[in-house]
C-alpha cells in the first residue's frame, strides 16, 4: 500500500506540481509594482496639472471675451455721448 500511495504521490507532484513562494519572488513583484508606480506617476501627475491649467486657460479666455464684448459696448455708448454732447454744442 505504501507501494502505491508513493507512486501515486510522485505521479501527482509530476502532474500538478506545486509552486512555492519564496522571498525572491516577492521582491520581484514589489520591484515590478515600485517600477509601475515610477513610470506611471509622473504621467499621471502631468496630464492632471495640465488639465487643471487648461481649464484656467479657458475660464480666462470666456472672462477675456466677455471683457472685450464688455469694451466694445462701452467705446460705443462713449462715442454715441460724444456725438450728442457734440450736436448740443453746436446748437446751444
Amino acid at each position: 500500500m505504501s507501494e502505491k500511495a508513493e507512486l501515486l504521490k510522485e505521479v501527482d507532484l509530476v502532474l500538478n506540481p506545486q509552486k512555492e513562494l519564496d522571498a525572491n519572488y516577492l521582491i520581484y513583484v514589489l520591484l515590478s509594482i515600485l517600477f509601475a508606480v515610477v513610470v506611471l506617476f509622473p504621467k499621471i501627475y502631468i496630464q492632471q496639472q495640465i488639465y487643471f491649467t487648461s481649464r484656467d486657460i479657458a475660464k480666462l479666455k470666456s472672462e477675456y471675451d466677455t471683457l472685450k464684448e464688455e469694451n466694445r459696448l462701452i467705446r460705443s455708448s462713449v462715442e454715441s455721448i460724444r456725438f450728442k454732447n457734440q450736436i448740443l454744442d453746436t446748437l446751444f
